[in-house]
This record gives structure tokens, sequence and C-alpha cells, in this order.
């Protein structure tokens, strides 16, 4: 296993979910420089590694697994030279409208004239949407002008986040810290604003975030 094949393997793995290295790095709750290429040397020119828990929290950041990883760094698969990951439109509104009602029905699907459309990269649920980020209210995860891809039928764990409304007609971008049969504790991305703790009966739909454009 070669350094340049550890490093080649990270871009690999960012450029297929349509990120960058430092892109991917934020998704993986790390240092936006964590894969800068200026970190993969010291000042000396001695070979550094990124650690393993740093390749842990990317494979699970990316939805990938070692195997895969192994595959990237072998050279087993690779991105073609050039090419770039494939993209459908997809449903786009704004965060502030988001919150409103009348863009959603019951469970959660887009509904209603008001929505735009954008290109952005291929996921596999048909019933995805994207979100276009507005202000700061979810920085500093999410930064004013990021698009979030939000797939309904994606599992959701502890760790993902997540777009929800709830019966109260609350509209919340949160990340899961804890979920039970009786109750959801979801924290917020933004630390100058507030945690729920919410009884899963309280929850009228809960979509999984599942790319970013970072």
């Amino acid at each position: 296993m070669r350094h340049e094949d550890v490093w080649r393997a990270i871009d690999t793995l960012a450029a297929e979910r349509g990120l960058s290295a430092s892109g991917l790095a934020r998704r993986a709750g790390l240092d936006a420089t964590t894969f800068n290429p200026s970190k993969r040397a010291t000042q000396t020119g001695r070979e550094r590694w990124p650690s393993t828990e740093s390749v842990s929290k990317v494979l699970e950041a990316a939805d990938a697994t070692l195997e895969e990883f192994a595959a990237l760094v072998s050279g087993a698969r690779a991105l073609p030279a050039g090419s770039r990951p494939a993209t459908r439109r997809l449903p786009l509104i704004g965060l502030a409208q988001a919150t409103l009602p009348g863009f959603f029905d019951d469970t959660g699907n887009p509904t209603g004239s008001d929505w735009d459309e954008a290109g952005l990269p291929e996921v596999l649920d048909p019933r995805a949407y994207a979100i276009e980020v507005g202000g700061d209210a979810l920085e500093p995860v999410y930064r004013d002008g990021d698009i979030v891809i939000v797939s309904p039928l994606a599992p959701i764990r502890r760790g993902d986040r997540v777009v929800l409304r709830d019966r109260k007609g609350r509209f919340l971008v949160r990340q899961i810290a804890r979920r039970s049969a009786r109750s959801v504790d979801a924290r917020s991305l933004n630390p100058a604003r507030g945690d729920v703790s919410l009884p899963v009966d309280a929850i009228l739909w809960m979509h999984r975030i599942v790319w970013a454009s970072q």
C-alpha cells in the first residue's frame, strides 16, 4: 500500500460523491483542511498518512465499505480520468420555503408548482429532492448557498443528518443523536440553536440528507 495510492483513493471517493477532498472532510466531521495536499507531507518532506480514525469517519460519511476503499487503493476500481459523477434533475426548494406549509404532502413528498429544478449528482432514490441553504441557521455544518440532497427512502441511523416535520408543523434540520422505538433525540447543527427530543408519534416524516455541495 503506497502513500500516493491511499490519498488517490480518498480523492476518488470524494469525486464519486460530487465533493472536493475538503468537502468530504467536512461531511465526515473533520477539519476542512485535513485532506489538503499541503497536509499530505511534512515540511521536511516526510510522508503523512491519514489516520485510521479519519478513514473510518470518511467511509461512514460517504456510505462506503472498507472493501470499496481497498479497491480504490489497489487500483482495482477508479473514477475514469476526466469523468464526472452522473447527474439528474431533482426538485429544488429554498430552506426558507421548506419551512412553510404547502410544499410537502403528509409523507414528505414535494408538492405544488413552486419547486425549481437543478442538475445534481445521481442518487438511487426516485423520490429524492434538494434544498438550498439560505442564511446562517445551519452553520457551521452547512453554509449559505450550499445544496443538500434528501432521500426519503434512505435508512436513518445514529449520526445521520436529517430533515423532519413534526405534527406541530415545524420543519427542522438536525443530526440524530439517539433513536429508539419511542423517541428521537436530534442535535442542532448550529450550537446557538436548541436540540430537540421528540416522541416518535410526534414526527410526521423524517428524511436523511445523503449529499451536500461543499
